[in-house]
C-alpha cells in the first residue's frame, strides 16, 4: 500500500504544477530584442523583469554581448579562453541579480501603491491565462513562477503585466515614458529540482537583499498545505 502520510513531496508538488521534461518539438525559440526566449505551450516558467533604470545602458549592452558570444561559441563548438570566461562572468545572471539586489535605480516598487498595482496585474488573469505559483516584487525588479494555461503566450502575458503596472506607476509618480526594461529573463522549468530552486529563490530573495519583513512576496503552495521548506528540500 502506498504511503499517503506525506503527499506533498517535492516530486508531487512539481507534478501538480506541471514541471515536466519537454519533448522534442514542444519547445519553440523566439527571438525578440536582445535575448532569445525558449517557450513551450503550457510551460512552467521562472521569470524576472526589471525597471527601466534598474541597469545602466552600458550593462545592458554587455549582457546582450555576453549572450551573443556564448551562443556563437555553443553553435561553433569554440572553447572560450580563461580571460573571456572571466570577463563574461561579470555579466552572468547571478552577478546582475546581485547588482539589482543592492538597490540600483529609482526603486519605484518600494512605493506600496506601485507594488500593489503590480500585484493586481499579476493576479488579474490568474486561473484564466496562467496559474501563479509564487511571486516577489522587489524594489527594482519582479520574480514570478508561473504555469501557462493552454494557448497562453508568454510574451503577451508579460506585455499585459507591464502595461497595467506601468500605467498605474506613472500616474503615482507623475511621469511619462518607459517604466520597464523591454527585455525579460525567462527560464523553462524542466523538473522538480529546478521547480524547488525557483520557489526557494523567490521566497528568499527579500532576505537575501536585506529587506526585513518585506510584504510583497507570495506563494500558492500554502493553499495546498505545502510548506516552502518541502520545496527547498529538493535542492
Amino acid at each position: 500500500m502506498p504511503d499517503t502520510r506525506h503527499p506533498h513531496t517535492p516530486e508531487n508538488v512539481a507534478a501538480l504544477f506541471g514541471a515536466i521534461q519537454p519533448q522534442f518539438g514542444q519547445v519553440h525559440i523566439r527571438n525578440r530584442g536582445r535575448l532569445p526566449h525558449w517557450e513551450m505551450d503550457s510551460g512552467l516558467y521562472f521569470i524576472t523583469f526589471r525597471l527601466a533604470d534598474a541597469l545602466p545602458r552600458a550593462v545592458l549592452t554587455k549582457v546582450a554581448e555576453r549572450h551573443r558570444i556564448l551562443e556563437t561559441a555553443r553553435i561553433s563548438g569554440i572553447q572560450l579562453s580563461p580571460e573571456q570566461e572571466a570577463e563574461l562572468a561579470d555579466y552572468s545572471p547571478s552577478r546582475i541579480e546581485a547588482y539589482c539586489d543592492h538597490g540600483s535605480g529609482s526603486c519605484a516598487l518600494k512605493d506600496p501603491r506601485i507594488a500593489g498595482a503590480m500585484a493586481a496585474a499579476l493576479r488579474f488573469r490568474d486561473r484564466k491565462h496562467y496559474r501563479l505559483i509564487a511571486w516577489c516584487i522587489m524594489p527594482n525588479h519582479v520574480h514570478v513562477v508561473v504555469r501557462l494555461l493552454p494557448g497562453a503566450l508568454l510574451a503577451a502575458i508579460l506585455k499585459s503585466w507591464k502595461q497595467f503596472s506601468s500605467k498605474a506607476a506613472n500616474e503615482v509618480i507623475g511621469q511619462r515614458g518607459r517604466f520597464w526594461q523591454r527585455e525579460y529573463y525567462d527560464h523553462l522549468i524542466r523538473n522538480e529540482q529546478e521547480f524547488s530552486r525557483a520557489i526557494q529563490y523567490v521566497l528568499e530573495n527579500p532576505a537575501k537583499a536585506a529587506l526585513k519583513n518585506w510584504p510583497s512576496v507570495w506563494s500558492e503552495l500554502s493553499a495546498h498545505g505545502v510548506d516552502a521548506e518541502v520545496c527547498a528540500s529538493a535542492t
